[in-house]
């Protein structure tokens, strides 16, 4: 276990200072509690908790060298690795991206308008079922045949039905 500097580290890495720093202090590298980095541990930490760098001018259909195998990916102090953590965040943005799609193209609509569309459909029924009597109590009266009432009856709830699914479907 070779204990080198930051600066040592940022020479053997082949990147700058500022970016050792920047790393030790995401949680992505760990030194001792001298500031001393182990490099084998430190690379090995590098590559597993650094995502990959985007250069500026490079074509992004370039196809990337092969990297050996990362190590068993061991969670840093404190919380997740940084590939997983990276992984978990791309798939609830991909997921509110979709949700945002979908309410934008009309296939979402809120909860809380489907709720009162389905309250006052249902008032209207409830309304024109209530208002049979109303309409039909007279004419029940005189009438004295029973198939009739029956008949005059199933006429006034068959079209308060109608009236309602006519509704639902427009």
């Amino acid at each position: 276990m070779a204990l080198i500097s930051q600066r040592a580290y940022a020479k053997h890495r082949g990147v700058s200072l500022a970016a050792v720093q920047k790393a030790i202090k995401a949680g992505r590298i760990r030194t001792t509690a001298d500031g001393k980095i182990d490099a084998a541990q430190a690379d090995a930490d590098w590559e597993r908790n650094t995502g990959p760098r985007r250069h500026p001018g490079k074509a992004a259909s370039s196809p990337a060298l092969p990297k050996s195998a990362p190590p068993a990916a061991e969670p840093m102090p404190g919380g997740l690795d940084y590939a997983r953590a990276r992984a978990v965040r791309e798939n609830y943005m991909a997921r509110l991206a979709k949700i945002d799609f979908e309410e934008r193209s009309g296939k979402l609509v809120s909860r809380d308008e489907v709720q009162v569309a389905a309250f006052n459909k249902f008032r209207t029924f409830r309304d024109g079922m209530l208002n049979i009597p109303d309409r039909v109590s007279a004419m029940l009266a005189a009438e004295s045949d029973a198939s009739r009432v029956h008949g005059s009856l199933t006429t006034e709830i068959r079209k308060a039905l109608l009236e309602f699914a006519d509704a639902a479907n427009s």
